[in-house]
């Protein structure tokens, strides 16, 4: 696709150049600073001195004046011609000799020094010799295949070097040690220093005239076969694609980031990049295109222009202004060599946001948000398209220049709706991605009051997350914004967030009242429960607690039993608390239940009023007639629970309360709370007639105590079952059942003689069988533990002995191993490990300093 890349711009017309002379025609050109020179083919060199202007819409222009101009006096047109600025002099090749010219007066040098049988030269741009006073020259001499290497001073030329080649040469270029050739029928590389060359590819110099040119340090540009220009490294290796340009080229230069070709006909302009053909000028008769120091020469046999480059930020803007963004980032990446790198970055920036609202307003959000965030764009440079978006304190103003033309989102969709809201869900992707990364810094209010907005706006679930999470929402825009939207839960967590409690649980409880219609949580009233139960400002708790308790005081309790067990109790005592919940029966009972289950709380009056609170409501639920409800088995299911498993109630209070009722099974409990365990016996096996409740009672009672208490506790029950003058099959039969069931609890010897004697073995043999058994094994373990005794008791009188006939020499320079003092008498204590230590030492402590090995354990065994 086509881009302004260069403007034709003239510098030398026919008039001032060679008048009415129609016969002479420009040979040759060089441009060195503000000097032109023109070679002409009737021998002469033109000297003008150039004048630069710029108009008012920035259109170059050049004035020439003509200094002076030289006849050479041979009659022979000028071939070449190149200003060496730090020396002074103008080369000049006519008639093949190179001749040394001063630049100002275009006088031979009083030397005379020139080089002689020279077809073609060029200089070494990238010089080897490392002296700043003088040039390398590179020429083609007439003397068959040789090239020569010269080093030409202020006044003087020396030949360095002759390169022989493998056929005589027809153009070249040089970089470095490095010629680029070309030869009639082939291009090579040849390296003056090693001497080594390299075949390229081939060509017929007499069907197309040769194009070699040095475009960078080793690297040069080739006409290769197919009309493609070709980029060759010293190596013989292409890092770039070819271009493709026209048949007839004739001349060929690069100004980065183009190739610039010229043929009978045209200059066409070729991108290095992307390697698409990208303007065409129209130029006739051209011969000459040659480039010095950055600037494009044309030239026909009469004219001479510039091809002038316009400046790259005006290319790339003409590309991003016909939306044509992959080129122009192409463009202003391939440019990075030539821009400094600060002035680069910046621009480069700019031009990434560009392309982002470019793409943005082609709905291409993805690449619209890579282009964002890689240009660091001001975020709310995208968020002031949206109408009433920016927080009304907010003081952002658009770039300038503007980076888009847009004024808002409803002038760059047209109206559209459907692409509006495709712009705010990716608006709201787009600000969440980036809120918590560097790119917010500083517009961290700007941002979130944004997504606030539009979360609102769309019914986004992420309303909620953004609001319980850490946000910088600001409340002069986001409340008229919520209430606007109907969103007053969402409200309520901005003033939770903000420390307006109190403001958050008003607004929530409007909302189950029914006086604001908010259905964004079905379980606010729990979700009040909960917030209050955490809620860290009492005064608010206390106050809320009476409306929680009177809508479910079965969820409103939980304000009292979900409190954090490291909160600070002044005002939130279990005492005071129970007081208050009185009026409320549900919740006192939970509340309790949670002291006493949940957090253990062993206090008789908590434990005292639960069981209470229990036996009330067993009791306000005890039927007059036959029927029992499933709330009562319940009931009395709690109520037995805590009998048994609490030690810490009033029991004769619950006695009193219980003892003219049948509620025998929790009169049982109790008087087995009392240990009067005949009695509980008495009225499980005689009034209740639960024998199986009677053998739990047993089991429970005993739980966590010796056998001896459990074998007492089945004896007295086998003796009820037992009773003489009571005794009926049935308790007969649970007498049995017990002994079968439970044989190793008992005492054999005992139940043989309580038994009757009228029972029969066969009757007995479970409980014989087992009893057996329990006995032989009891008799084997106490057997085994005696061996095991006397075995260890052995074994300590052996070391005893054994410590006792060793030799002990003492002597007044031993010491006591505790006190470290001599030994005066003979009396002392010896260790088992052969230490001494006076009595009284001994006897003060347990182990010796050194070692810390306590002997008092074995002292005792032995």
């Amino acid at each position: 696709m086509s881009v302004k890349a260069f403007e034709l711009v003239p510098v030398l017309g026919q008039d001032l150049l060679i008048g009415d002379k129609t016969w002479i025609s420009v040979d040759c050109i060089e441009c060195c600073g503000k000097n032109l020179y023109v070679g002409t083919s009737d021998c002469c060199i033109y000297h003008f001195k150039l004048e630069e202007k710029a108009s008012a819409s920035g259109r170059l222009a050049y004035t020439p004046t003509k200094q002076l101009h030289k006849y050479l006096g041979v009659k022979k047109a000028v071939n070449e011609l190149k200003a060496a600025s730090a020396l002074n002099r103008l080369l000049v090749l006519c008639d093949n000799i190179v001749i040394l010219m001063d630049m100002i007066s275009l006088e031979p040098v009083p030397s005379g020094a020139k080089i002689k049988g020279i077809t073609a030269f060029v200089v070494n741009e990238n010089p080897v010799t490392g002296d700043p006073f003088c040039i390398e020259l590179c020429a083609i001499s007439m003397k068959r295949k040789t090239v020569q290497i010269y080093t030409v001073h202020e006044d003087r030329v020396q030949l360095i070097k002759e390169i022989s080649t493998p056929e005589q040469p027809v153009d070249m270029a040089v970089d470095g040690y490095f010629l680029c050739l070309a030869m009639s029928t082939q291009y090579i590389i040849l390296s003056y220093n090693t001497g080594t060359s390299q075949d390229l590819f081939p060509y017929n110099s007499e069907d197309k005239r040769p194009i070699v040119k040095r475009i960078g340090r080793e690297e040069f540009l080739l006409a290769g076969p197919s009309a493609l220009g070709m980029f060759v490294t010293a190596a013989g290796i292409s890092q770039r694609a070819p271009v493709h340009w026209s048949e007839n080229v004739i001349g060929a230069a690069v100004c980065f980031p183009y190739v610039v070709a010229l043929d009978e006909e045209f200059v066409t302009v070729h991108s290095m990049l992307d390697q698409q053909q990208k303007q065409t000028i129209p130029f006739r008769d051209g011969h000459i295109l040659q480039d010095f120091e950055g600037k494009l020469i044309l030239a026909t046999s009469k004219e001479v222009y510039f091809l002038v480059p316009l400046p790259l930020e005006r290319q790339i803007q003409d590309l991003l202004t016909s939306q044509r963004v992959e080129e122009a980032l192409l463009l202003t990446r391939g440019a990075r060599r030539n821009i400094p790198k600060e002035k680069f970055q910046g621009m480069y920036r700019r031009i990434l946001q560009q392309a982002g609202f470019i793409q943005f307003g082609q709905l291409q959000f993805l690449e619209a948000k890579e282009l964002f965030r890689n240009g660091q764009l001001d975020v709310r440079e995208l968020m002031s398209l949206y109408p009433l978006l920016l927080p009304s304190t907010s003081t952002f103003i658009r770039s300038h220049p503007p980076l888009h033309e847009y004024a808002d989102l409803n002038q760059l969709m047209q109206g559209d709706q459907e692409k509006i809201t495709k712009c705010k869900r990716f608006l709201m992707s787009y600000l969440n991605e980036i809120r918590s990364t560097e790119v917010a810094n500083g517009y961290k209010e700007d941002i979130d009051t944004a997504l606030l907005k539009l979360y609102a706006e769309a019914n986004h679930d992420s309303l909620l997350d953004l609001l319980v999470s850490e946000n910088s929402c600001l409340l002069v825009d986001s409340i008229p914004w919520l209430e606007k939207h109907k969103k007053y839960f969402a409200l309520g967590l901005l003033y939770h967030y903000n420390g307006q409690h109190e403001a958050a649980l008003q607004l929530w409880v409007k909302i189950v009242e029914g006086q604001l219609q908010d259905t964004t949580r079905s379980d606010l009233f729990e979700y009040i429960v909960d917030f209050l139960s955490f809620c860290s400002n009492h005064e608010l708790v206390w106050k809320y607690a009476d409306w929680a308790l009177q809508k479910n005081e079965e969820v409103g309790v939980q304000i009292f039993t979900r409190r954090p067990l490291d909160e600070n109790q002044t005002n939130m005592n279990p005492d005071d608390i129970v007081n208050y919940l009185h009026k409320y029966k549900k919740a006192v009972v939970m509340y309790l239940e949670h002291l006493i289950f949940d957090r253990n709380i062993q206090k008789e009056k908590y434990h005292t009023h639960l069981a209470v609170l229990y036996l009330d409501k067993v009791l306000e639920l005890h039927p007059q007639s036959g029927s029992i409800s499933e709330e009562l088995i319940s009931a009395r299911r709690s109520l037995k629970n805590l009998l048994q498993q609490s030690n810490l109630y009033r029991v004769h209070l619950l006695l009193g309360k219980i003892k003219d009722t049948d509620l025998y099974m929790e009169c049982a409990i109790l008087h087995g709370k009392l240990e009067e365990h005949e009695k509980a016996l008495e009225i499980l096996v005689h009034k209740l007639k639960d024998f199986q409740a009677a053998e739990d009672y047993c089991l429970w009672n005993s739980d966590g105590k010796d056998s001896t208490c459990r074998q007492r506790l089945f004896h007295m029950l086998l003796a009820l079952y037992l009773q003489p003058g009571v005794t009926s099959d049935a308790l007969a039969m649970a007498g049995v059942d017990l002994l079968n069931n439970y044989a190793v609890e008992f005492d054999a010897v005992r139940v043989l003689q309580q038994v009757p004697d009228n029972w029969s073995i066969q009757l007995l043999s479970p409980f014989l069988s087992r009893a057996i058994r329990g006995s032989f094994h009891s008799k084997c373990t106490a057997e085994l533990t005696s061996g095991l005794a006397r075995s260890e008791n052995l074994n300590y009188k052996y070391a005893k002995v054994k410590s006792r006939g060793n030799i002990i020499t003492l002597s007044d320079k031993k010491v006591c191993q505790i006190c470290q003092g001599f030994f005066t008498e003979p009396v002392f204590v010896r260790y088992p490990d052969g230490r001494l230590a006076h009595i009284q030492c001994a006897t003060k402590y347990q182990s010796l300093p050194a070692t810390d090995q306590n002997f008092a354990s074995r002292r005792n065994q032995s």
